[in-house]
Order: C-alpha cells, then sequence, then structure tokens
C-alpha cells in the first residue's frame, strides 16, 4: 500500500516588518526601460539590386496588401497605404487603380476623396484631378472641404474663370457664410468690386442676419461708397421691420454716420430706435447713446439720454415687481418732470392698478401715496377738478373700509371740496366717514375744520359723538374743555372735566387730572384745585402727585392766610411732605420714597429754614449692596445678582422693638419644651411607683 505523499511545510516568516527600501511598480517599470529589456532590434537593412529582386519584392508586399484588404476591406488605412506605397513605386496607374476600387469600397469617405485628389495634384496630374473633384462634389456637395481645395487649385492655376464657375456652383448650394465671404475675398482679390457688391446683395438674403448685412454696410464703406452704406443700413432697417431688428444694426448704423460727422443722423438713428425697440432689447443702445452724447451733445441731449436710461432702469423694476411702490414714486417724478400731460395720466393709472394682494394695511401704506399723489398732481398741475374728484371717489371705493382705513384721504377730500367751495359736499364726505369707519384722526380733522368755520355749535356735536365713540381718550375730554373754556362757558369746561374723572377706564388720567388742576388754578380756585389733589390722592399715591401737589401748595398765593401767617405756604407744603413721606413709607415703596426726601431736602434748603432742613437730612436712606438670588419663570434656581438697597433711618429705630418681640416669642416656645418634658418624666415615675 503506497504511503500518502505528505505536504511541504511552508517556512515560516520570522520578520514580517516591512523593508526599509520598498520597490514600487514604477521604479520596476523605469528599471525595465533603462535596462531596454524590451526594446527590439531593428530588421536589418535590405538592398535591392537587380530587376528580378525588385519585382520580387513589389510581388511580396503586394499580396501583403492585398492580404490585409482582404481581411477587413472596411479599414481605410489600409487602402491609402497601400495607394500611397504603390504611388512611392511610381505606379501611378496601380495607385489609382486602388483609390478608385476605395472609392468603390465607400465613396462616403471624405479622407479617401482628399488622399486621392492630393496625390493627382502632386504628381501634376491636373485634369484626372480637376475631374476627380467634380465627382467628390457632386457626390456630396454639402462637403465644404472639397469646394474649398477645388477653388483654391483652380485659383493656384491662375483659372480665374474656372474657379469663379465653381464658385458660383457652390453658392447655388446656398452653403454657410464662410462660403460667402471667401468668394467675396476672392473677388476683391481680382479688384472686382462689382462681383463682390452682387456677391453681398444674395448673401443677405441667403443668411439673414445683422451682422451680415453689417458687412455689408462696411464694405461699401471701406470702399469708399458712403452713400451706399448708407443705403445698405437703410435697407436693413426696412427689411427687418419693427419686430426683428436688433439694437446691433442701430449702433452700427449711428456709429456709422458718427464716423461720417453727421452727428445729427447719428442723434436721430439713436432716437427712433429707442422710440421702436422694446425697452427689454436697448441696454447697449442706451450705452452708446449716453457716450455719443457725452462727446457730441449739448447738455440737453445729455440729460435727456440719461432721463431715457432712468426710464428703461424703472421700466424693468417695475415689470419685474410691479408693487415694488417706491420704483413707482421714482418713475412718476421722473415723467412728472417732462411735463407730457398724457404720458403722466397714463403712468399713473399704471401704477394704481396694481393693486396690493392682501386686505392688510401694511401693505397699503405706500400704495396709497400713489392715489394721493395722482390727485395733487390733477389738482395742481392739470388743474382739472372734475378729475380730481373722481380720483377721490375712486380711491375711498377701493379701500376696504370694513378692514381699516385711511383718515388722510377722507380729510384731503374734504379739503379739496373747501377749495372748491363746497362745504356741504364736505361735510357730508366727512359725516359719511365717520358713520362708517370711525377714527380719532377724523373726529379731530373734522372738529378742526369746523372750528376754523366758527361752527362751535356743530364742534360741540362732534366732540359729543367723539365721547361716545371713545370715552377713554383723555385727550378728547382736554380738548372738549378747552373749547369751552375759550368760548367763556366756565361751568361747561368743569362739568365736561368732572364727567371725564368719572369715567371707569382711562387712558392717560394723569394728563386729565393735570389738565383739570390746572384748568382750576387758572380760573383762581385754589381750594378747588386743593380738592382735586386730594380727590386725587385717594387714587394713587404716586410719588409725582405728592411731589406736584407740595410745588402748588408753595407757589399757591392766599391774601387772607398770608396776613395771618407770612410762612404759611411753606408750612403747606412741608405738611403735604410729611404726609407723603408717611405713606410711601407704610407702603414700602422706597424708590419712591428717595425721590420724595431728595425733593423734601431741596425744598428745605431753599426755604432757608436749618431745624427742618436737619430733620430731613437724617432721614435720608443709605445706599448699601446686597445680593440676592436670581430665580426662573418656572422657579429655578439661576445664580446671584448684586443689587442696590436703601436703608432708613425711621427703619433701623423700629427694628430693636422687632428683635425684642421676636426674643419674646423665642422664649416663650423654649419654656414650653420644658415644660412638656417635666410633665412626661413625672408621669413616668408614677407608672413605675404604681408597679
Amino acid at each position: 500500500m503506497e504511503r500518502p505523499q505528505k505536504m511541504p511545510k511552508v517556512a515560516k516568516v520570522k520578520n514580517k516588518a516591512p523593508a526599509e527600501v520598498q520597490i514600487t511598480a514604477e521604479q520596476l517599470l523605469r528599471e525595465a526601460k533603462e535596462r531596454d529589456l524590451e526594446i527590439l532590434p531593428p530588421p536589418p537593412k535590405q538592398k535591392i539590386s537587380d530587376p528580378a529582386e525588385l519585382a520580387d519584392y513589389q510581388q511580396r508586399k503586394r499580396k501583403v496588401f492585398e492580404d490585409n484588404l482582404r481581411k477587413n476591406r472596411m479599414v481605410v488605412s489600409h487602402w491609402i497605404k497601400y495607394a500611397q506605397w504603390e504611388e512611392s513605386q511610381k505606379e501611378i496607374q496601380r495607385a489609382r487603380s486602388i483609390w478608385e476600387r476605395a472609392l468603390d469600397n465607400d465613396h462616403r469617405n471624405i479622407t479617401i476623396w482628399l488622399k486621392y485628389a492630393e496625390m493627382e495634384m502632386k504628381n501634376k496630374q491636373v485634369n484626372h484631378a480637376r475631374n476627380l473633384w467634380d465627382r467628390a462634389v457632386t457626390i456630396m456637395p454639402r462637403v465644404n472641404q472639397f469646394w474649398y481645395k477645388y477653388t483654391y487649385m483652380e485659383e493656384m492655376l491662375d483659372n480665374v474663370a474656372g474657379a469663379r464657375q465653381v464658385f458660383e456652383r457652390w453658392m447655388e448650394w446656398q452653403p454657410e457664410e464662410q462660403a460667402w465671404q471667401t468668394y467675396v475675398n476672392f473677388e476683391l482679390r481680382y479688384k472686382e468690386i462689382d462681383r463682390a457688391r452682387e456677391i453681398y446683395e444674395r448673401f443677405v438674403y441667403v443668411h439673414p442676419d445683422v451682422k451680415n448685412w453689417i458687412k455689408f454696410a462696411r464694405f461699401e464703406e471701406s470702399h469708399g461708397f458712403i452713400h451706399g452704406a448708407r443705403r445698405v443700413f437703410e435697407r436693413a432697417v426696412e427689411f427687418f421691420g419693427d419686430e426683428y431688428i436688433d439694437e446691433r444694426l442701430f449702433i452700427a448704423f449711428a456709429r456709422f454716420e458718427e464716423g461720417q460727422k453727421e452727428h445729427d443722423r447719428a442723434r436721430v438713428i439713436y432716437k427712433y430706435a429707442l422710440d421702436h425697440l422694446s425697452k427689454d432689447r436697448t441696454q447697449e443702445l442706451y450705452k452708446a447713446y449716453t457716450i455719443h452724447e457725452k462727446k457730441y451733445g449739448d447738455r440737453e441731449g445729455i440729460e435727456d439720454v440719461i432721463v431715457s436710461k432712468r426710464k428703461f432702469q424703472y421700466e424693468q423694476e417695475v415689470a419685474i415687481n410691479p408693487q415694488n411702490y417706491d420704483a413707482w414714486f421714482d418713475y412718476l417724478r421722473l415723467i412728472e418732470g417732462e411735463g407730457d400731460v398724457d404720458l403722466i395720466r397714463e403712468t399713473y393709472e399704471r401704477a394704481i392698478s396694481n393693486v396690493p394682494p392682501a386686505n392688510e394695511k401694511n401693505y397699503w401704506r405706500r400704495y396709497i401715496y400713489l392715489w394721493i399723489n395722482y390727485a395733487l398732481y390733477e389738482e395742481l398741475e392739470a388743474e382739472d377738478l372734475e378729475r380730481t374728484r373722481q380720483i377721490y371717489k375712486t380711491c375711498l371705493e377701493l379701500i376696504p373700509h370694513k378692514k381699516f382705513t385711511f383718515s388722510k384721504i377722507w380729510l384731503m377730500y374734504a379739503q379739496f371740496e373747501i377749495r372748491c367751495k363746497e362745504l356741504q359736499k364736505a361735510r357730508k364726505t366727512l359725516g359719511m366717514a365717520i358713520g362708517m369707519c370711525p377714527r380719532d384722526k377724523l373726529f379731530r380733522g373734522y372738529i378742526e375744520l369746523e372750528i376754523q368755520l366758527r361752527e362751535f355749535d356743530r364742534c360741540r356735536l362732534l366732540y359729543e359723538k367723539f365721547l361716545e365713540f371713545g370715552p377713554e381718550n383723555c385727550v378728547t375730554w382736554m380738548k372738549f374743555a378747552e373749547l369751552e373754556n375759550l368760548l367763556g362757558d366756565t361751568d361747561r369746561a368743569r362739568a365736561i372735566f368732572e364727567l371725564a374723572v368719572q369715567q371707569p377706564r382711562l387712558d392717560m388720567p394723569e394728563l386729565l387730572w393735570k389738565a383739570y388742576i390746572d384748568f382750576e388754578v387758572s380760573q383762581g380756585e385754589a381750594q378747588l384745585a386743593r380738592q382735586l389733589y386730594e380727590r386725587l390722592l385717594e387714587r394713587t399715591h404716586h410719588v409725582k402727585v405728592w411731589m406736584s401737589y407740595a410745588k402748588f401748595e408753595l407757589t399757591q398765593y392766599d391774601a387772607d392766610l398770608a396776613d395771618e401767617d407770612p410762612e404759611i405756604n411753606i408750612k403747606l407744603s412741608r405738611r403735604v411732605y410729611e404726609r407723603a413721606n408717611d405713606t410711601l413709607r407704610t407702603a414700602g415703596d422706597k424708590e419712591s420714597r428717595v425721590l420724595l426726601l431728595e425733593a423734601w431736602r431741596d425744598f428745605e434748603r431753599e426755604s432757608g429754614d436749618n431745624h427742618a432742613f436737619k430733620k430731613v437730612m437724617e432721614k435720608m436712606p443709605r445706599r448699601v449692596k446686597k445680593r440676592q438670588k436670581i430665580v426662573s419663570e418656572h422657579g429655578v434656581e439661576e445664580g446671584w445678582e448684586e443689587v442696590f438697597d436703601y436703608i432708613f433711618p425711621e427703619d433701623e429705630m423700629a427694628r430693636p422693638n422687632l428683635k425684642l418681640l421676636a426674643a419674646a416669642k423665642m422664649w416663650k416656645k423654649q419654656k414650653e419644651s420644658v415644660n412638656t418634658e417635666s410633665d412626661e418624666n413625672d408621669v413616668s415615675k408614677s407608672m413605675d411607683a404604681e408597679k
């Protein structure tokens, strides 16, 4: 039995660390290149010494070429190499035969035709080459390379007529623009200007592009035919019309006229272009016009260009965003400067047609000024009163008064009717405004109008309506009372103030009370003013009220009391300060108390009473710095902060009594705990004795 063959043991690599010097694939390839390992030695040179050997060599080569063609007839390089080899052997007939076989195999191959014709021309076989080019352009007339080579060959042979005939055949196929330009250049080389012009005439209709018309005009200009160039530009403008015209044509036309020193013609061309082209197609035109006017125009011309350019910019802005009312304002201001009434009205109508998308007042604030400016223009500049009235009415009908309104429009309309001496229409308008959408500004404007007309009974009625609409408005109450006071009806004014202070809700009660007190003081009713202060202090203990009361007592002069005691005002004022200090101390408002004491201190310093001044100084607090916890809204402690506090001497004097009271409570608590422990001990002893 044969033993199983054992597998050889694989030697273990003891050191698996990378070698110090690493060899890369690039290094291996470079070393192979340096050693020339893959370069084969060149074949030995073969010298042919007799015709038999040459024939044998040619037979072997032809066999190789024919074998390659049999293997793959579609490889063009095989045919080209075969034909070129035969050409190198001076076998032109054989080479021509091979080229013909190649064309039979693939007659659409451009390379074969080019190489074939090149061989014929190289060997000065002109008729063969001409015949070959004819065949090529007949089979593939859209291959421009054949035509270029064909015309070049005829021109090199000085066959100008033949070259022209080839060009004409080519142009019948309406080739690309470069072919026409080549034909023109050909004629220009032989100074055939009229023929070149005829070619351009056909060219601009076959390829009706602006740049081709410009080339035609520049051709005429370069050869001194100025009128011809101008006529070409004019024909181009007529040919394209307003729909397909391009700004490049006008710019070239204007620069041509500028070059001929015809600046007025150039200016007319620019203006014609700006009038007939759409605004989005005239950017470069504006730039060229501006440069022209800066060079050759006067001040007015330059300003016209700048205005036109700005118009174009504004038109673009409002086209992109019709609700860009700032752009409309600038545009309208520019249009109004020109003074064209119809254009201004048309622009205003375009502007006001862009109603804000939402019925929210913020969107309407800028828009409404378009209507205002429109109405003011019609009234002041155009002086068309009926159109102005219609603008105001249309604007008021457009505004959604149930959601919001603009008091300014109502008031301006009413003032316009008054200027037109239509008082009843103005009153009717304001009455309708108050009925539809009552606003404070409307009431005030209506009342001011009636005051100017001295219709005070109407003013009273309007104030009553105003107060029914907004009874919490303190300014209205004050203005109403002021009106009655001006009319000399003091009792009505006082009654109005009384009604006002009795209102349950007021927006600025401090102003109302101050106005009421000032009214009584102006009437010389000091006692009534004092009563008002007392009534006000029943409602609020604000420090400014106390300070105002003290100043009132100090400045108020009573002849009877002054005779009895010359310092009665100082005493009354000091009494107010004392009452205020006691009240604020009870309320615990330290900041207000500090303000009061400072005012009291200044008062005593001015009065000159040193004893009273010392008493006030003893009441002045000390300012100390304290730390307190910062607690968030959720009750979480977030740290500490430093605050300033005031310690008043009067509060410190009362503090020992508080400490004594706290000590007494502590002693009582300790005593109760001691009595409880003694009672428990007695009970436990009695229980032990019973056991």
